[in-house]
């Protein structure tokens, strides 16, 4: 267990770093409009990506140990060719994608739907380390091009999306090498039939919860745009993913967690490992908030621009949020690897509700701050759905998930339980 969460923590820093590096290179050479609208592109492959995933998304993870992988291999291609299809069809209908671009960002989220299939392999089939090497891979091959392809003429958006559809394409030959070079005997699994029922049945209520969820990170980037337009969506933008870089351990325990709880059938240790890792995420999303707001804010205008400034009350505003969000990590992927997929919806969808309500009466009055409050009046009612769903569920009490001076001998404990049972 340990060696899976360092190496994925590992993983996101070096992500994270290199994609904060990015957003540098374009908010210097681009300015925060083109910071806003790549912030649109990037929301774009995400919609995309949220129908795309029904069938070869995080449902894999749950489903190849209970199927196998070659029967889940044929309907998570062919998925890939509909959403296509969908995303050019709603464009038509209700135009979601930035003007000019929309074609890009539907063969951008094309790739990246093929590349999540084999990602997803490799998690569900606990090869943690090689998922996460390729996904280092990719952010290196995009920030690379892209600095490459700024430096050989004026700056444009387009050198982000030609430098993304360079990383995209490399990296689906080298997960697809990856996902199936030591595949045997024991990937052949159910019948079709089955197999097929199980991937609708999980994918429908991941990405069910998955949309309603990116909804509410991502709804108020429109409503800014709407209200106030590219400049002021550039900022919050950057704001944003300096906010969730709290997120680095969180979401790496979260989907360590994920894999582990899928593999495991013993009640008891999902309960007390996801115990004991509520604690850990929520205790390091405080410390990486501080750190945030130690950070001067002229070092952040510096960093990113002159256009990209008063960072810090956005940062404050935001923190209650954060850290809700980040034992939310914990608590969504204990709920996905036992099979109760349905709360996470219930749990998302009721924060979009309030991301809604509060951002249509806060954005247009108070313009980013109101953003900033929404973002953690709608994460703090998610994980306060999800978390009283895991109390009820499992009979533990609110008073152990407070961090308490044992909690280090029970964490070894765990983990050498964990490593009897499963061989790690």
């Amino acid at each position: 267990m340990i060696r899976p969460v360092i190496g994925t923590v590992a993983t996101r820093v070096a992500i994270t770093a290199m994609n904060l590096l990015l957003v540098v290179v374009a908010g210097q050479n681009l300015g925060a409009a083109g910071l806003g609208t790549i912030g649109l592109v990037v929301l774009g492959i995400t919609l995309i990506l949220l129908i795309g995933n029904i069938i070869g998304g995080g449902g894999l993870v749950y489903l190849i140990p209970r199927y196998g992988v070659r029967p889940l291999l044929a309907p998570s291609y062919a998925w890939v060719l509909v959403t296509a299809g969908v995303a050019i069809g709603l464009q038509q209908v209700v135009p979601f994608l930035p003007d000019g671009l929309a074609g890009h960002v539907v063969a951008l989220a094309t790739l990246q739907a093929i590349n999540s299939i084999h990602l997803n392999i490799l998690l569900g089939r606990e090869r943690i380390a090689q998922q996460n090497g390729i996904l280092v891979v990719q952010m290196a091959i995009q920030l690379a091009a892209f600095i490459v392809l700024i430096r050989l003429g004026a700056p444009t958006v387009m050198d982000h999306i030609h430098a993304t559809y360079i990383a995209h394409g490399a990296t689906v030959l080298i997960s697809a090498y990856a996902a199936f070079a030591h595949m045997g005997k024991e990937d052949r699994g159910s019948p079709l039939g089955s197999s097929l029922t199980a991937l609708f049945k999980q994918g429908l209520l991941a990405q069910g919860a998955n949309l309603l969820q990116l909804l509410n990170y991502r709804l108020a980037y429109y409503l800014i745009e709407h209200f106030r337009g590219l400049v002021p969506l550039g900022v919050f933008s950057v704001t944003t993913q300096l906010a969730e870089s709290t997120w680095l351990i969180p979401k790496s325990i979260g989907g360590v967690l994920y894999s582990k709880v899928s593999n495991l059938e013993a009640a008891e240790r999902q309960r007390d490992l996801t115990v004991i890792l509520f604690k850990t995420v929520v205790v390091t999303a405080l410390v990486c908030c501080g750190l945030l707001l130690v950070i001067p804010d002229t070092a952040y205008t510096f960093v990113f621009g002159p256009e990209i400034h008063d960072l810090h009350p956005l940062l404050l505003l935001m923190v209650p949020g954060l850290v809700a969000m980040s034992a939310s990590q914990v608590l969504s992927h204990f709920l996905s690897g036992t099979g109760r997929v349905l709360h996470n919806t219930i749990g998302s969808g009721l924060g979009l509700v309030v991301t809604v309500v509060a951002g249509l009466v806060l954005i247009p009055t108070k313009g980013l701050m109101g953003a900033a409050i929404t973002t953690s009046l709608a994460y703090g009612t998610s994980v306060t759905y999800q978390l009283t769903v895991f109390l009820r569920t499992t009979g533990s009490r609110l008073s152990e998930l407070v961090p308490h001076a044992g909690d280090r001998a029970r964490f070894h404990a765990l983990v050498d339980r964990l490593k009897d049972r499963i061989g790690l």
